[in-house]
Formats: structure tokens, C-alpha cells, sequence
């Protein structure tokens, strides 16, 4: 397992998302995303992405990046990408086995799981936050404030039955940072602090 341990980044130049799944024909149908084609996905992603993230940019990006093991793709698909891509691998990920150095060397960094630290100066101490693709009951010092950022589930602002029902047993201070969840676009530090403040509220 690669793990990298509580980094520490200022909170204006930190982003997360999740489950980008580029050349994923068949995630299209699977998520009702609201494409024809691959390739209009893609333009919107990347179109999205760039006007959210500066090019100096943090990115955690939760797993399933694409759905392809070829290097010049990949390669292709980072080069107009803003941003330094921190990649937790997703299952898809390791089934594209972007494990090997020839696929982690692409992005800025590659583990399972990061625990991470924001400094907020609205805070008294920094923002400890877990990053991974698969949501958790329990991480790093979530007894002690911390968030989790994941993805995998691939939940959306258009809730089924069965994704009410997910939502309710998840913990307040986590949330899905995918594409599917939020306008297929990135959230920033600032926006998962809004959205996970509202979470605690709501569940007190």
C-alpha cells in the first residue's frame, strides 16, 4: 500500500474531485450523465476543470481518473489539466494498473490514501482531511475533526432511493467530491468546508 502522510497546503490552492472516468464509454449510462459521447464528457471535464483550478494548483483526485492503461493517453489527458495531480487510486485505477512507475511518474504523486492538512486561518489549528476513493466509517483522527474526501459511489444531486439511503449512514464530516456529485466540476477547499460545516448542522 502507498500512503503519504498529513502534507500540509494552504487552503486557497487546494482541490479535490473523484471518478473523472475518461474513455469510460459506458459510465455515461451507468452515472445518466448528461453526455452523447465520450468525447463531449471529456471537452466538458477538462473545460470545467481549467476555470476552477489555477495552473499552480492542488488536486486530490479520489480514483478512476480513466479507464485506459495507455501511457500517451494518459499523458495526453494531464497536459491540459491545471493543477498538480495527487491521484488515490480507485479500483478502476488498479485494474488499468496505474500502480506501475511508468503511470504513477505521470501524475505529481500516487498513493492509496493521503491524510493531509489545510491551514485555515479561520481555524484555530489546521483542517485535517482523508483523502481516498472509497468512503469510510472511521480515518485519521475523524474522532478529532477530521473530513474525509472520496469517491466511488458516484452519488448525485438527483437522488435515487438507494443513494438517500447512503447518504444517511455516511458521517457528517465526509463527503463525495466526484464529478457525478457536483456539476462535474472540482470543489474547492473552501467549498468542502462550506458543504461539511452544513453536514455537522444539519446532523446535530
Amino acid at each position: 500500500m502507498y500512503k503519504a502522510n498529513e502534507l500540509i497546503f494552504n487552503s486557497e490552492e487546494v482541490f479535490f474531485t473523484s471518478d473523472t472516468h475518461f474513455k469510460h464509454k459506458n459510465i455515461i449510462d451507468y452515472s445518466n450523465r448528461l453526455f452523447n459521447t465520450i468525447e463531449e464528457m471529456e471537452e466538458v471535464f477538462i473545460n470545467n476543470w481549467n476555470k476552477v483550478i489555477p495552473i499552480d494548483a492542488i488536486v486530490f483526485h479520489a480514483g478512476d481518473f480513466a479507464f485506459t492503461g495507455n501511457i500517451e493517453i494518459i499523458k495526453n489527458l494531464i497536459s491540459r489539466l491545471n493543477g498538480k495531480i495527487f491521484l488515490a487510486l480507485g479500483n478502476h485505477d488498479y485494474q488499468n494498473n496505474y500502480d506501475r512507475l511508468s503511470i504513477r511518474e505521470l501524475f505529481y504523486a500516487v498513493h492509496d490514501i493521503y491524510n493531509i492538512q489545510v491551514e485555515d486561518d479561520e481555524l484555530e489549528q489546521n483542517q485535517f482531511i482523508t483523502i481516498c476513493h472509497y468512503p469510510m466509517l472511521a480515518w485519521s483522527k475523524s474522532h478529532m475533526g477530521s473530513w474525509q474526501a472520496f469517491g466511488h459511489l458516484h452519488l448525485s444531486k438527483t437522488t435515487t432511493s438507494n443513494e438517500g439511503w447512503v447518504r444517511n449512514h455516511l458521517r457528517a464530516t465526509s463527503y463525495d467530491v466526484g464529478v457525478d456529485n457536483n456539476n462535474y466540476t472540482p470543489v474547492s477547499y473552501q467549498q468542502l468546508k462550506t458543504i461539511i460545516t452544513r453536514q455537522c448542522l444539519k446532523a446535530q
